[in-house]
């Protein structure tokens, strides 16, 4: 039976099981949009570009499948292209749809027109084009398969308007699975002298793969074994926090103390993760170690520094097969423990307006690690990933690569994925401007997300760094900011304005009550910075 190349797409995105699309229309792809009419798939049509494409980094970050974004050519690509950044760097599976101008209009400085592969060829895993109908099914499969093999990532497709409305016969093919390497028994036998010989090892848990019962069950042996675990940045719910054997997160906001082991160590154990920039200081610290990485990317892209054992696994079947340890360490583990809990236990201070110190021990003590948290970048997100503990798999969303704009947009996926649980956003009141007008997504789609937004009146992370490089000369940081509790009943929903601590534990709680989901304003103090690392 003869179908448009736009709805074998569909077709086949169906069978491979995807629930969910991102999209902001564009008339480059009305046939895909038609496909979509009659399909099973929930097409969720954004406010932005660069929120649908985080919207779908958030899927892939969740569930593991590859998040699908929908864009138009030129612009659209240009809004969205923030994501596919974000996902090479973050190691995410998220194939982006662009739909392009007729391939007659190709060269021409057509409407619109621009060059995929130039735009994207060095932050995606693969750019590809559609030029004939009848590779259409085997073209969002290769996709898909890209996106989720090895080292995951974006692909990018390219839909030239005039191809998707060819008539083919060609049906779905059956989707390829990814590989699931999994380690040799000589490599874990080497691994075991290693762990053996060690007097101070330490795990370095990152990436994506740390679903079901994978991080519990690290967590399980490492404390049998008494050997701390901490983790790469903003890969915090790789792990239950509540494991005598986690020690704190490495990166932007890591503790001083936790620093110091990670250089001191004499074996590392990356597991879904590399020595990089971020984790160790900009390449200063942790090179010293006997170094063991663990990771389905055969050429470890991103990584520095030396490599002793290599196992090209997943974390999943490199878990299970972790063997007993011998000999005891017990005190490099526990003093590690009792640093990290010493420096996520909030003190009081005395700024004007809301102590984050204590609106982020109430909100930990009101989620107790269990709510779906999203941020994007700045001071706030240092906060909320000190502060915040999780204790179920699947339960942060925040950009490796630092990118703003991510917290709003993740949320509204987040609670698409999990109606079920609380999904809060600590947003900074630059980032939640960037991609706050999603919140009128969130309400249409009944995606409950309630927002948190900090605001100092300043981009504070870049006036933090004037402050310590150009004393007394801020420029280029102030904001002019709305009133955000008015603004979030403007979308329908409940909002507050809180100017004190004492305000903020009642104001919660009368948020997460809300049917809607909902707005606090915080106001703080304009001097506050992130918190201190020592």
């Amino acid at each position: 039976m003869a179908h448009s190349a736009g709805h074998l797409i569909v077709k086949q995105l169906t069978a491979s099981g995807i629930e969910r699309v991102y999209s902001v229309p564009g008339e480059s792809f009305l046939d895909v949009l038609d496909g979509l009419y009659d399909s099973d798939i929930t097409n969720v049509v954004a406010r932005h570009e660069g929120g649908a494409a985080f919207m779908a980094l958030a899927e892939g970050r969740l569930t593991g499948k590859p998040g699908i974004a929908l864009v138009t050519r030129g612009p659209g690509a240009a809004n969205a292209q923030i994501a596919i950044h974000t996902a090479y760097q973050d190691q995410t599976p998220l194939v982006l749809m662009i739909g392009l101008v007729p391939v007659a209009d190709r060269n021409r400085e057509s409407f619109q027109e621009f060059d995929p592969h130039a735009w994207f060829g060095s932050t995606a895993k693969k750019v590809v084009i559609l030029d004939d109908a009848d590779s259409a099914a085997e073209l969002v499969d290769d996709a898909l398969f890209t996106a989720a093999s090895g080292r995951p990532g974006p692909v990018v497709i390219g839909l030239p308007e005039d191809v998707l409305t060819h008539l083919t016969e060609q049906e779905p093919v059956r989707p390829r699975p990814a590989a699931s390497p999994a380690p040799g028994t000589a490599q874990m036998a080497e691994l075991k002298a290693l762990l053996d010989r060690a007097e101070r090892p330490l795990f370095v848990l990152g990436g994506d793969g740390w679903r079901d019962g994978t991080g519990p069950a690290l967590a399980e042996w490492a404390a049998a074994a008494h050997v701390p675990v901490t983790t790469d940045f903003r890969a915090y719910d790789a792990i239950p926090h509540a494991s005598s054997s986690y020690v704190g997160s490495l990166g932007y906001g890591r503790s001083d103390a936790l620093a110091r082991r990670f250089d001191e160590a004499d074996l590392l154990v990356f597991v879904g993760a590399v020595r990089s920039d971020v984790l160790s200081d900009g390449y200063r610290i942790g090179f010293g170690a006997t170094t063991v990485v663990v990771s389905p990317d055969a050429s470890l892209l991103g990584h520095s520094g030396r490599v002793d054992l290599q196992i090209v696994s997943t974390p999943a079947n490199f878990v299970p097969l972790l063997p007993p340890r011998a000999g005891a360490l017990t005190d490099w583990c526990s003093e590690a423990r009792d640093e990290h809990l010493e420096f996520r236990t909030p003190s009081a201070h005395e700024d004007s307006g809301v102590d984050l110190y204590q609106a982020m021990k109430v909100l930990e003590e009101t989620t107790r690690g269990e709510a779906v948290v999203t941020y994007g970048a700045g001071n706030h997100a240092i906060w909320a990933g000190r502060y915040l503990t999780h204790e179920l798999p699947n339960s942060l969303v925040a950009p490796r690569n630092g990118a703003m704009g991510v917290g709003v947009p993740a949320a509204v996926a987040s609670a698409l994925i999990f109606p079920e649980r609380t999904v809060v956003t600590v947003a900074g009141d630059g980032c939640f401007m960037m991609n706050g007008q999603e919140l009128a997504t969130a309400v249409g789609y009944g995606a409950k997300v309630h927002a948190i937004v900090v605001d100092n009146g300043c981009f504070a992370t870049i006036r933090e760094h004037q402050e310590a490089h150009y004393p007394d000369r801020p420029s280029g940081t102030h904001l002019t900011n709305p009133d955000f509790a008015a603004l979030g009943r403007a979308y329908g929903l409940h909002g507050e304005t809180v100017r004190t601590t004492e305000e903020f534990a009642p104001a919660l709680n009368r948020a997460l009550a809300s049917s809607t989901g909902s707005v606090i304003h915080v106001i703080t103090d304009p001097e506050t910075r992130a918190p201190s690392t020592s």
